[in-house]
């Protein structure tokens, strides 16, 4: 008996073997280059075959995850793969309630099936992404190594930011930019809607917003101050449908949109379309070395003093702290938002607010004496609480650059620390939620070689990727009982010198790549002669979307 049963299991393991007569069974760490890096991998024996009979099976609950999944994997083989709720399949896709992390995910691989499971579907999303970077071509069959990984993120909040104010970008665009996101098992996109050099989403209380604030008359060419004015009409805004649409699709892909509406300062695109939002409505716009364009100068010689700005920087037009009609426009503006985005978090900037108006201006001083403020810091910091006290009322918080410090921390606020990592453990050290995003290592519009002349003109800077692999979001000052409050980290593309979706690509690949290893991997996983070669191989996706890369990284 035992015979028989042996003699039929070499049987089996010998047509087996002779189906696939060209591929190798014996599975080395090369066979696994996933990035993210996996808290845990075992290599096994044995490869799954993916062919024409290859099926999707879960329950309803799962539909568009096994959907997602069929589409990813029609377009990286070419074999088509349904999904179905109803009938049996050989890729599962299963809610396992228990998985403790709510991202987490269990991906098995054994010759005869495969199971991803997830508490929720956002696990079993990110153990398609996993799914699908194992897939390999050996003699025209399409084979995934075995194996087990059992996965979960370091941090909870994994983010990118992308600056459309400064350069407007489709929606198209931005639904592939979300694409980007998900690839990377990122979950916040921080869309950085309004500036001074425009108002990006539809506000309807405020048609201007969009009509006038929503267009420049011209931008300055080459660095600041400029060479010349260009002096072509240049915007774009989204309509709150357009927004709806773009929600959507983020959520179907477990991200989160947070929209950015800055306040007080970088607000000359809404003061342009409502000039009483300004300390001094009658004086003209500003554009540093007279770089203005014609029809901006044509405008301020006919009455009309405030226009949307031409030129990149910091300026000392913003809104007046002292007008009560100041904070019933911006609560009337929030509301709209906060109707629009299901997020809990809105980020209403609060960086870079010249106190220079305020300092001249008679009702934010008579403000300030009403109050007992001491200083304009302390104005700001009031302007700050106020508007927080109004989102929390609704229900959301407030998230701020690292500036919402000065003058007084807003109760609840969660503090976003670019200027390094200061601010960040200054509020983590005050038991308030942290972000963290240094310019040193996660401003992606920095040169990414030292030689700036082979690179697209950028801000300035040299953040290599090297760099951004190095970041570590929880600093080493901070004592361990605060490491709780930093929620994790995000990178910042601002746009000012960035006019194309081709040219922002390329600022952010590889270093999107390196950085979701940063968020989603624990440090002691991390190995960057490891995550280089993993890398080479992940060009590959890189190709296969399309995307305009930065190519010296993988010269050497």
């Amino acid at each position: 008996m035992r015979f028989h049963l042996l003699l039929l299991l070499i049987i089996n393991l010998t047509f087996y073997s002779c189906k696939n007569k060209f591929i190798d069974f014996n599975n080395t760490q090369e066979d696994y280059p996933i990035i993210p890096k996996p808290a845990s991998l075992q290599i096994l024996k044995g490869r799954f075959v993916m062919d024409e009979n290859t099926r999707i099976f879960g329950n309803s609950d799962l539909e568009f995850e096994g959907n997602f999944l069929a589409q990813l994997l029609r377009q990286q083989t070419g074999v088509s793969i349904p999904f179905d709720t109803q009938k049996n399949g050989n890729i599962l896709l299963k809610l396992d309630s228990s998985i403790q992390n709510k991202e987490a995910y269990i991906l098995s691989i054994q010759p005869e099936i495969i199971i991803i499971s997830g508490k929720t579907s956002a696990g079993i999303f990110y153990g398609i992404q996993s799914l699908c970077q194992l897939i390999s071509n050996q003699n025209e069959t399409i084979t995934i190594p075995a194996t087990l990984i059992k996965d979960k993120p370091r941090f909870a909040y994994r983010g990118m930011h992308l600056d459309v104010a400064r350069h407007f970008f489709p929606p198209e665009f931005i639904k592939r930019y979300i694409d980007f996101l998900a690839l990377h098992k990122m979950n916040r996109f921080h869309w950085h809607l309004t500036d001074d050099q425009g108002w990006r989403i539809e506000i309807k209380k405020y048609p201007k917003l969009t009509d006038i604030g929503g267009w420049r008359n011209g931008t300055i060419k080459g660095h600041f101050p400029g060479t010349t004015n260009d002096n072509q009409r240049y915007g774009g805004f989204y309509s709150q449908k357009e927004i709806k649409d773009i929600i959507g699709y983020a959520a179907s892909r477990h991200i989160t949109i947070i929209p950015e509406i800055e306040l007080p300062g970088h607000s000359s695109a809404a003061i342009a379309a409502y000039p009483f939002l300004s300390c001094f409505p009658k004086e003209p716009t500003i554009i540093p070395n007279n770089m203005i364009s014609k029809v901006s100068k044509i405008q301020q010689n006919e009455g009309q003093p405030k226009i949307v700005q031409e030129t990149w920087g910091v300026f000392n037009d913003v809104y007046c702290a002292g007008k009560e009609e100041t904070f019933t426009f911006v609560e009337n503006v929030l509301l709209e938002v906060m109707d629009l985005f299901p997020s809990k978090y809105i980020h209403i900037g609060g960086d870079e607010c010249p106190k220079g108006n305020w300092k001249r201006c008679p009702q934010c001083q008579k403000r300030m004496k009403e109050l007992g403020l001491a200083d304009e810091h302390e104005l700001q910091s009031y302007f700050i609480q106020r508007v927080e006290k109004f989102v929390n009322s609704k229900g959301k918080q407030i998230i701020g650059w690292d500036e919402i410090l000065e003058g007084g921390l807003a109760p609840n606020a969660t503090v976003m620390s670019w200027r390094g990592n200061r601010g960040g453990i200054a509020a983590a050290k005050e038991n308030h939620d942290v972000i963290m995003s240094p310019n040193s290592h996660c401003y992606f519009d920095h040169y990414q070689s030292k030689n700036k002349d082979t690179e697209p003109l950028a801000i300035g800077g040299y953040l290599p990727i090297e760099k951004v692999y190095a970041f570590n979001p929880v600093p080493d000052e901070l004592d361990g009982h605060k490491h709780q409050f930093i929620l994790g980290g995000q990178a910042n593309l601002w746009t000012e010198y960035i006019t194309s979706q081709s040219q922002a690509e390329y600022m952010l690949f590889p270093r999107m790549t390196a950085l979701s290893e940063v968020l989603w991997t624990s440090p002691d996983q991390k190995n960057w002669g490891d995550f280089k070669w993993r890398l080479k191989q992940f060009k590959s996706l890189y190709e296969a979307w399309n995307i305009n890369y930065c190519k010296h990284v993988f010269a050497d």
